[in-house]
C-alpha cells in the first residue's frame, strides 16, 4: 500500500483558529483510492517550515506522495508553491495543468492558481489550494492517474501501453 501525507498550510488553522475542512477532505479521497495517510500536520505559512517537512517526509520517512493544501494564491503568505520548487528534483506539468483545467470549468479565480506539482527522489508532491471544494476538484482531477505515477516513482519498469 502506498503511503501518504497531508499537509495543510494555514496560518489560522495551525493556531486552532480554523477547522481544516480540506486536509480531512484530502485525506478522505486519499484513504478511498487505497493510499494510507501516515502523516498529518497543519502548520503556518512559513517557507523554511515548509520546506522541511517536505524534505523530512520525503527523505526521512520516505512517503510515497505529499499533498499539500492552503498557501497557492497571490497574497503575501502564500509561499507553497516557492517551498515545493525548492526542494523538487523535476515537475509535472501535466497535472498542474489538470487541476487548473477542471478549476477554470467552475471559477475564473482559478488562473491565479500557483499550484505546483513535482517529484522529490521517490516521492510525488502535489500543492491543492486551500479552499474544501477547490482542494477536491484538484484531486479528484488527478487521481485517475495517481496510482500509475506512484507506481513508476516506486520503480515499476512495466510498459506504460497494453
Amino acid at each position: 500500500m502506498k503511503k501518504a501525507g497531508v499537509l495543510t498550510l494555514s496560518d489560522k488553522g495551525s493556531r486552532g483558529q480554523r477547522e481544516d475542512k480540506s486536509g480531512e477532505l484530502v485525506q478522505a479521497i486519499l484513504k478511498g483510492l487505497g493510499i494510507s495517510v501516515e502523516r498529518y500536520e497543519i502548520i503556518p505559512d512559513e517557507t523554511e517550515l515548509i520546506r522541511s517537512m517536505l524534505v523530512s517526509w520525503t527523505d526521512e520517512i520516505c512517503l510515497d506522495l505529499i499533498i499539500t493544501t492552503g498557501g497557492t494564491g497571490l497574497s503575501d503568505r502564500d509561499v507553497t508553491p516557492e517551498a515545493t520548487l525548492s526542494v523538487i528534483d523535476k515537475r509535472v506539468p501535466g497535472m498542474e495543468e489538470v487541476m487548473r483545467s477542471v478549476s477554470l470549468q467552475k471559477t475564473p479565480h482559478a488562473m491565479i492558481s500557483r499550484a505546483v506539482v513535482g517529484v522529490r527522489k521517490r516521492t510525488l508532491i502535489i500543492n491543492l489550494p486551500g479552499s474544501p471544494k477547490g482542494a477536491t476538484e484538484c484531486l479528484e482531477s488527478v487521481a485517475p492517474a495517481l496510482t500509475h505515477a506512484l507506481s513508476k516513482l516506486g520503480g515499476d519498469m512495466s510498459d506504460c501501453a497494453s
